[in-house]
C-alpha cells in the first residue's frame, strides 16, 4: 500500500500529553466528588473528547460536572504544558521525512483547536503544521469511536479513505479508523497492543513508523 495521507492522532502520538492530563484529570474528578485513579482515567477517558467525561459521569452517577468544569480542567493542562510537555521522541524525524518526501500528513484530534494549538506551542511542534492540517472533535457531530472525524479530514485533504493511514494510541481512535475504512497503525507507548485490536500493526517506537509507512528515516 503506498498512503497518499498520513493522520496523526494528537496527544500522546505527537505530544507526550497523556501522563500529564489524565493525571490532571483523575485529580479534578476526584476534587469534584468522583474518585478517579489515573488508571481509570487512561481506561475510560483516553482518546475521547472532554465531553465523554461528561457523558460517563452522568450515566454512572446521574450527577452533572460542575458548569465550569472544562474551563478550570483546561486551564490546569495547559499550565502543565507550558513547563512539561514535550515532543514524543522520534516524531520530527518522522515528520521531516513525510515533508521530505512530499508525503501529505494531518492531525485528527479529539482535543479542541486551542488544546492542539497549545500543545503544539509547547511541545514545539507547531512549525510542522499548517492551519489547514489540523483537525478536530468540535468540527464533527460524533467523536472518536466514530469514524466522522476521519473522514472529515480525509474528505478535507482531498484523498479517498481507503488511501489513508492513521497513527493512534488509543482504542477509541483504532475503532474509529477502523470504522471510516482506513489502516490504522497502534503506538503502545500507553497501551499494549493486546488492548489496541483492529490495528492494521503496532509499534513501540517511532524509529519504527518510517519502515511500516513503506520508507526508512
Amino acid at each position: 500500500m503506498v498512503y497518499q495521507l498520513v493522520i496523526f492522532d494528537n496527544d500522546g502520538v505527537l505530544v507526550d500529553s497523556e501522563p500529564i492530563s489524565n493525571t490532571i484529570l483523575a485529580t479534578y474528578l476526584t476534587e469534584v466528588g468522583h474518585p478517579t485513579t489515573y488508571e481509570d482515567s487512561l481506561r475510560d477517558y483516553m482518546g475521547g473528547a472532554v465531553h465523554r467525561v461528561h457523558d460517563l459521569v452522568h450515566e454512572r452517577t446521574g450527577q452533572r460536572l460542575p458548569e465550569d468544569f472544562d474551563r478550570i480542567l483546561h486551564e490546569r493542562i495547559f499550565a502543565a504544558f507550558a513547563s512539561e510537555l514535550r515532543p514524543v521522541p522520534g516524531v520530527t524525524d518522522v515528520l521531516g521525512e513525510l515533508s521530505a518526501r512530499g508525503v501529505p500528513y494531518c492531525v485528527a484530534s479529539s482535543s479542541s483547536h486551542e488544546r492542539i494549538r497549545v500543545a503544539h506551542r509547547a511541545a514545539g511542534l507547531d512549525e510542522w503544521f499548517e492551519e489547514e492540517w489540523i483537525f478536530s472533535a468540535e468540527e464533527v457531530a460524533r467523536g472518536k469511536p466514530a469514524p466522522d472525524l476521519f473522514l472529515h479530514a480525509a474528505d478535507m485533504m482531498g484523498v479517498h479513505p481507503s488511501r489513508c493511514v492513521v497513527v493512534e494510541d488509543s482504542p477509541l481512535g483504532i475503532e474509529a479508523a477502523r470504522a471510516a475504512g482506513m489502516d490504522v497503525l497502534g503506538f503502545t507507548s500507553m497501551v499494549p497492543a493486546s488492548k489496541l485490536t483492529g490495528a492494521t500493526a503496532c509499534f513501540g517506537e517511532m524509529k519504527e513508523l518510517p519502515a511500516l509507512l513503506g520508507f526508512a528515516v
